[in-house]
């Protein structure tokens, strides 16, 4: 009988550990959940990393896609739901410097043709014209068809572009001039 119920207890634990959802992965102190929901899809965490300059860590970049998958050019390139989300972990992030930061990511991640999508660029940067603190939150969900909705802490502030911008957009964490190499490698589940 003994024997019986710690078996079936085992078997009780078991079936809750599995049902259980996975726990979210943790950057920095950030929770970084693992799914989104994006256009009735349900996007997986391919993974995680911290951006740091100069030894100080700015923000957590997160990457959501469909299913799993270790190549930039192939995330870049899909027209299909994905997310990036970045959460600021910095005081040291102003407005300007989000700006200036993001406008070098676009050069790199285009070779500097920027000629297509400069509208676009520009109502995107827009989007940081406003006060950055630590502790906020930008979700950039890219839905096919519709273009990149742009969230601050939960809030939609605009939706941009096309599949070029998007390609761009990812392509300054994805590209093969990444804002950071080692971020790049985390995002794609390459710890």
């Amino acid at each position: 009988m003994k024997k019986a119920l710690s078996t079936g207890f085992a078997s009780l634990l078991l079936t809750a550990a599995l049902a259980a959802p996975a726990a979210a992965l943790t950057v920095e102190g950030v929770d970084v959940p693992d799914t989104y929901s994006a256009m009735d899809t349900e996007l997986k965490l391919n993974g995680a990393g911290t951006r740091s300059k100069w030894f100080m860590d700015l923000y957590i970049g997160g990457l959501y896609v469909p299913e799993t998958i270790d190549d930039g050019q192939t995330i870049i390139n899909a027209d299909e739901p994905q997310a990036i989300t970045l959460h600021i972990i910095s005081g040291m992030i102003t407005s300007d410097k989000m700006k200036s930061a993001t406008m070098e990511g676009f050069e790199n991640s285009t070779g500097g043709d920027l000629a297509a999508i400069k509208d676009d660029v520009d109502a995107f940067l827009d989007v940081f014209s406003e006060e950055i603190k630590d502790g906020d939150v930008f979700d950039l969900v890219y839905l096919p068809g519709e273009g990149v909705r742009v969230l601050k802490n939960g809030d939609q502030r605009a939706t941009i572009g096309d599949l070029k911008f998007k390609k761009a957009l990812f392509g300054i964490w994805l590209s093969d001039e990444p804002a950071q190499e080692d971020l790049k490698e985390k995002m794609l589940g390459q710890r």
